[in-house]
């Protein structure tokens, strides 16, 4: 994807790419540095999260291919978005390389077990004398060192080469000195045992290493996995082809050639190719898919009419007024792709913090060398070497890697289990300091689908409730308006028989009217009666009071006169007043967003207890919304479910979907909420706030033992106390670091977030 930028003097691109080998945050500074010191390259971004990377350059001093090889020569791989963007080729090269790293993982675990087995203290008393054999591990352990680690390999050596550095260098090195070391006390015991060191290798230490980091990564691709899937899914949204009017023939275009000002003729069922305003005919249009309001809008000649909404009743012809890259539906794709490509504030931090670790760690263990190498006691280089060995062990990221994958593992089982989605850390990392949460109000605060809530009889004596609804269900059972399904669907909850129509005809933007036993009845909106010259005096108050709660009125007439009202409306969902109710508890500010008009909006809000209300806003006005909000300073998370709400649910601090909603907002959003319960948005929160704590002391224990134990694996205890770290005994230390974050992440199953 290509589009131009012309800042001050540059004539500059700014171009995406896909980035393909990324593990780490460090990975983002190494790929960013390497970029920016090419010759005609303006600013590089890249975003881990995405796997893309925005690039600005000026193509006159640069070009796409010399880009792709500096990405290529630092250890990764780059291809343009519109080359490699949700291919089938792709997806299925996605899973197969899902499909092998688990097959690695488990692999390398199995391995792992049996050399612990075999060489630990205790547990190899127990073991077969085939696995206490040193020979048998080293076999073992190279299968694991050089195929399973065989990517580590690949990401560090070429980093290397240009004098970059990032986890897969300090995995590379730690392991392989390790996995040396374990060798050269398999082949060489005697040499080992005449310094009064006891031969034993340490095999078990790089294949834990490599399985348990290589474990976390096959949980975080396939928490990634489908973040894509939501750009893919609002494109196929659009309408394929268009019956354009050419003169006085009407020829099938694909929908790239549509021009502005072309007359379309939309027949029922089918989607409306572009955005428009409508010339002849009158129709009902459902545009939920873009909206996100269930109830199908009227529309008249002069209304517009959006591309990629279904036209549900009438025949109309419109002229075009927006296409291609202007229309909605391309401005909301547009909006979700600018907001997901976005970086937070925190990963940045990440980003430096680990270009800044590797590096320290790798500077460390060579001073170490060399420190023993030429002041160390001899044989000063065999010290040397177990002393390296003991830094890049006990450096060795192994519970840095595992202390956000496990809480996310537990935390996001402990979610689902409530009927919470999470998709990945960031959202966690966010979610407990939202201070205000936005909801849209149809599928989210109600149930997305219109209810009779009223009927109301206006003559009782002659015509009670029964009657009236009876009436009503029977005239509407030959519409297709959502709205007359509701009074059907009432109907037969009372059990009513309903009564045969004669003459039915529905009278679109009006009603429908027939004759129910020679009688004519109509039933519509005040248009319709006006039309009809019935008197609707006697309905004027009970109209006006049943509108001002927002809801959808229904006149009854029957011959000629007013006899009833029925009122319709998108009721709450049952949890959304308690859900309010709780996240006000936690002093969180409640917002409502809606593309009602003011009085249906507030009469809502105050039902829910909401209030602040954000009423009257196009779909492609509720990301701009978000950032006013945001622009506050406060951390806003949106709660949505319509395909409008997607750039809205990526752009907010935290997205949360509801799991009833459309595809495209599930996979804009950070968070879904599969269970339907609006009380999930406070468990969320809680969720978000305990794992966090979660991860911090996971990284407290990481860093810990780094910060404790790296200087004593140094040998700063030798000059006083004569004491070193030996590599069995960081090994032990690494192992403990990891087992303790883990052990502190299974604490997560317990917690209460309800």
């Amino acid at each position: 994807m290509t589009y131009n930028l012309q800042p001050k003097n540059y004539n500059l691109l700014t171009t995406t790419f896909l980035i393909k080998g990324m593990h780490c945050a460090s990975c983002v500074r190494v790929i960013e540095r390497a970029l920016e010191k090419v010759e005609g390259v303006r600013e590089a971004q890249v975003n881990f999260a995405t796997e893309k990377a925005n690039i600005s350059y000026d193509p006159k001093k640069v070009t796409d291919e010399q880009i792709i090889t500096t990405v290529s020569q630092v250890g990764y791989k780059a291809l343009l978005e519109k080359t490699a963007k949700d291919t089938e080729i792709e997806k299925e090269q996605k899973k197969k390389e899902l499909d092998n790293l688990r097959k690695k993982v488990a692999f390398a675990l199995a391995t792992g077990v049996l050399i612990l087995w075999g060489s630990f203290p205790f547990l190899m008393d127990f073991a077969p004398s085939v696995l206490k054999n040193f020979l048998v591990q080293l076999v073992l352990a190279s299968i694991v060192q050089f195929w399973v680690g065989l990517e580590f390999y690949k990401a560090a050596i070429p980093a290397l080469k240009h004098r970059t550095a990032n986890m897969d260098t300090l995995v590379s090195l730690g392991t392989t000195m390790a996995y040396s070391y374990s060798v050269f006390v398999t082949i060489f015991p005697e040499t080992v045992e005449a310094l009064g060191i006891k031969p034993m290798p340490y095999f078990d230490v790089p294949v834990i290493i490599i399985a348990l980091i290589l474990l976390g990564r096959y949980f975080e691709a396939k928490a990634r996995a489908g973040t894509s899937e939501a750009i893919r899914k609002l494109i196929g949204l659009q309408a394929k082809t268009a019956k354009v009017l050419r003169g006085k023939v009407e020829v099938d275009v694909p929908i790239g050639e549509v021009e502005l000002g072309d007359i379309i003729r939309v027949r029922p069922g089918e989607k409306i190719p572009v955005d428009g305003t409508i010339l002849d005919g009158e129709s009902s249009i459902d545009e939920s898919m873009v909206t996100g309001e269930s109830i199908p809008v009227d529309k008249l000649k002069g209304d517009t009419v959006i591309g990629g909404t279904i036209n549900k009743t009438g025949t109309f012809t419109y002229k075009a007024t927006k296409v291609g890259m202007e229309t909605m539906l391309s401005q909301i794709i547009r909006l979700v792709e600018e907001a997901q490509a976005s970086k937070a504030p925190i990963q940045k931090l990440v980003d430096l913090i680990s270009s800044y670790f590797v590096p320290v760690v790798i500077i460390l263990a060579t001073t170490t060398f060399v420190l023993w190498y030429d002041f160390g006691p001899q044989p000063a280089l065999l010290f040397a070497l177990l002393n390296t060995v003991a830094v890049l062990i006990i450096a060795c990221p192994c519970a840095m890697g595992l202390a956000t994958p496990t809480a996310i593992m537990v935390g996001t089982g402990k979610g689902a289990e409530q009927g919470i989605l999470i998709k990945d850390a960031e959202s966690l990392e966010t979610a407990h300091k939202v201070k205000t949460i936005i909801f849209d109000k149809t599928g989210t605060l109600t149930q997305g689908k219109p209810k009779v809530t009223d009927v109301m009889p206006l003559q009782p004596t002659t015509y009670n409730l029964q009657t009236i609804l009876q009436l009503a269900a029977s005239i509407e059972k030959g519409s297709e308006h959502s709205l007359a399904e509701a009074i059907v669907t009432k109907a037969e909850e009372e059990n009513l028989v309903l009564s045969k129509v004669e003459g039915f005809r529905a009278i679109p933007g009006h009603g429908v009217e027939g004759k129910v036993h020679g009688d004519c009845v109509l039933l519509g909106n005040t248009r319709l009666m006006e039309k009809e010259k019935v008197d609707t005096s006697p309905a004027r108050r009970p109209l006006a009071r049943l509108e001002s709660e927002g809801k959808t009125v229904m006149i009854l007439a029957l011959k000629g006169k007013v006899v009833g009202l029925i009122a319709v409306a998108d009721t709450l969902k049952d949890s959304a007043k308690e859900g309010v109710k709780a996240l006000e508890k936690l002093d969180i500010e409640v917002a409502m967003i809606t593309g009602d008009n003011k009085r249906t909006a507030t009469a809502i809000a105050k039902e829910v207890g909401i209030k602040r209300v954000l009423a009257e806003v196009l779909p492609d006005q509720k990301e701009a919304e978000v950032r006013k909000i945001q622009s506050e300073g406060k951390v806003v998370a949106m709660v949505g479910d319509g395909i409008n709400d997607a750039p809205a649910l990526a752009a907010a601090d935290v997205g949360i979907a509801m799991g009833t909603g459309t595809d495209v907002a599930i996979e804009a959003a950070d968070i879904t909420l599969i269970n339907k319960d609006l009380r999930s948005v406070v468990g969320a929160i809680k969720l978000s706030k305990k794992t966090m704590k979660t991860i911090k002391s996971n990284l407290f224990w990481a860093f810990g033992y780094n910060v404790i134990l790296i200087p004593v694996a140094m040998g700063a205890l030798y000059p006083i106390f004569r004491i070193l770290l030996s590599p069995i005994l960081a090994s032990v230390a690494m192992a403990f670091s990891s087992t303790s974050v883990v052990a502190n992440s299974l604490l997560l199953k317990k917690a209460k977030i309800s």
